[in-house]
């Protein structure tokens, strides 16, 4: 009787249980490397996301001001190009701000006639939750949180 041919067809049938443990705590090995890198770069994407649109709606304001010798501190109310209008972001929460394209964000506007300051606050819930405050004003003074952008 010649059992070769028997032993030789078990080792050609697939992995073995301990094939399949090495390969799964090697791919949790690199999910545990890997995974907050991912986060944090969804997190500064984002970010530098809502400072672009910052940058663009502190333009907007300088065009209102152009028409009408004052800044707007609507973030939600229609774009008209003059103080009485906003600066036509879609309504967030509160209904006072508007969101950010990725939906990340409420921003709001305060303004009087000779200043404003734009405000991008993270929403909770999101992965920007606790990522500080990023604000802009008309001199151009760009914040996050303490720091500087």
């Amino acid at each position: 009787m010649n059992l070769e041919p028997l032993a030789a067809r078990r080792r050609d049938r697939g992995f073995t249980l301990i094939d399949l443990v090495i390969a799964m705590a090697i791919i949790a090995v690199l999910l545990k490397i890997a995974f907050p890198s991912y986060q944090a770069y969804i997190v500064r994407s984002s970010r530098q996301s809502a400072q672009g649109e910052l940058v663009a709606l502190a333009n907007l304001q300088e065009k209102i001001f152009l028409n009408s010798s004052a800044y707007t501190s609507s973030a939600v109310g229609a774009y008209t190009g003059q103080s009485t209008g906003g600066l036509g972001l879609p309504v967030g929460s509160p209904a006072t701000s508007g969101k950010s394209k990725d939906g990340r964000y409420n921003i709001s506007a305060t303004a009087t006639a000779t200043t404003f300051t734009l405000t991008a606050t993270p929403k909770s819930g999101t992965p920007q939750a606790g990522d500080g405050n990023l604000t802009i004003t008309e001199s151009n003074v760009r914040t996050w949180g303490s720091k500087t952008w």
